[in-house]
């Protein structure tokens, strides 16, 4: 009897809580969010010596208007206004390096205003929001201010590398044919948005992400994997065309967006499977874009267009349940 006493004050005591079941406590919006800035710091280099003073300035634009909307919007609603998370940084930063540097400054208060007030805090704060905050940003002022968002020429010489040209890689080969090399669209030295022009940056960064596992690497993957698959068959039915797969992977935002901006935990799905999906449909959207419309590139849509059915992806495959038949 004794015994008996002795072994059920000494059996294990088991608590059973509700998802979701974190593994590492570590895994904090605040060290994700981290992780995304030193990721970002290659993208941002590269732009600085491209650029120049175009992309500081650009940078230093968006940066202090999404901290004063975050700051305002989060007043408006009666909310703790704090900074110590990153997300208004890396909000601002992305949304930055999807703009071209010669953009006006107002584009940019905009773009920040939009993204803080009507992507984010509108739905709740972080972790709320249904479409990625710098894509609405730059959806809307893409669509208000068409002309001031084109990637022009500079006029200070000094100001950019000598291999920049009038239009951007896309622009070119979709106005006139023109083809850019491989090399070129590789490293950086050509013009359109700040973070868009060297492939090799955004490799870097998005290895980083998915090596700490702050980006699913299933959502790239998706995305490179439909690319090519589109690009392939459009280069079969026209195989006179210059612009090879490789152009289509290394030329405009498409790394950028695919390890960056379709990345973001919130408007993704949730599972693994969904994830790959969701990076497919992404791939999907970006050919059709670039390839029958008049837009040459075709990221931004392509993104917010999967975001809004990232909750039906996650319906279609909601792992099953432990013994369920």
């Amino acid at each position: 009897m004794a015994e008996n006493i002795k072994k059920i004050k000494t059996a294990p005591v088991i608590h059973v809580a509700p998802s979701p079941h974190l593994s590492s406590m570590a895994l904090t919006t605040r060290r994700m969010m981290i992780d995304v800035v030193i990721a970002l710091i290659p993208v941002v280099l590269t732009a600085l010596y491209v650029f120049r003073w175009y992309a500081a300035k650009q940078l230093f634009i968006c940066i202090a208007s999404c901290f004063a909307a975050e700051m305002i919007f989060m007043k408006m609603r009666s909310k703790a206004f704090s900074l110590n998370d990153y997300s208004a940084t890396v909000t601002a930063i992305i949304l930055a390096l999807s703009l071209p540097g010669t953009a006006p400054w107002y584009v940019g208060v905009i773009a920040s205003f939009v993204a803080i007030g009507i992507g984010k805090v509108i739905f709740g704060g972080v972790g709320m929001n249904i479409f990625n905050p710098a894509m609405v940003g730059r959806a809307f002022v893409m669509i208000a201010f068409a002309s001031a968002m084109a990637a022009s020429g500079y006029e200070d010489s000094a100001s950019a590398v000598d291999a920049i040209t009038q239009a951007t890689p896309m622009d070119a080969f979709k106005q006139t044919g023109i083809t850019t090399s491989l090399s070129a669209l590789f490293w950086g030295p050509t013009n359109g948005s700040l973070g868009e022009t060297s492939a090799f940056a955004c490799i870097i960064g998005g290895l980083y992400l998915c090596m700490r596992r702050t980006a699913s690497w299933e959502i790239p993957t998706g995305v490179i994997a439909s690319v090519v698959v589109f690009a392939g068959i459009a280069n079969l039915v026209n195989p006179q065309s210059q612009w090879t797969v490789l152009h289509h992977l290394l030329g405009g935002s498409l790394l950028f967006g695919a390890f960056f901006i379709a990345t973001d935990p919130v408007s993704s799905p949730l599972t693994p499977k969904g994830k790959f999906i969701f990076g497919i449909g992404i791939g999907a959207f970006i050919m059709l874009l670039r390839l029958f419309s008049g837009y040459p590139e075709g990221v931004m849509f392509a993104v917010l267009l999967m975001n809004a059915l990232t909750p039906l992806i996650n319906r279609w495959t909601v792992p099953r349940a432990l013994g369920e038949q």
